[in-house]
């Protein structure tokens, strides 16, 4: 699948944003926003979260098959094409271990998949005359 940087960055943060929420106990009970807590984290701790789950989410986002995608809508992938490009990915991992990676990382995927902005209507562009 083709994203954009733009699509991907958001998929990324929104999967680091809601494992940020699942670990905090704050967020968690309903005490803070997940935004007010993500920006009381500093700049570096924002991308080590989200360079360790980048490597798991990225590359699977990127092996997914093409798929046609309208104006306004976000892309769709079954269950099994997820799987799929997960399992195509794991390496060498065998028994329990493997089972539980797949599962871990179709979950993380299908949670970034959710955070995709809808593609924009390339016929909608407007140039500004002074360009």
């Amino acid at each position: 699948m083709r994203f954009t940087e733009h699509e991907l960055t958001a998929a990324v943060t929104g999967v680091a944003k809601t494992v940020m929420a699942t670990q905090d106990k704050d967020v968690r009970k309903g005490r803070r926003d997940i935004d007010e807590a993500w920006n009381s984290l500093s700049r570096y701790e924002r991308y080590q979260l989200m360079s360790g789950l980048g490597d798991q989410v990225l590359p699977v986002l990127i092996s997914l098959p093409d798929v046609e995608v309208e104006a306004g809508t976000r892309p769709t992938f079954t269950d099994e094409q997820i799987v799929a490009a997960v399992e195509e990915r794991l390496g060498d991992e065998r028994g329990i271990r493997r089972k539980a990676l797949v599962k871990a990382r179709t979950a993380l995927v299908q949670v970034a998949l959710s955070f995709v902005p809808p593609r924009a209507d390339p016929d909608a562009l407007t140039v500004p005359d002074h360009l």
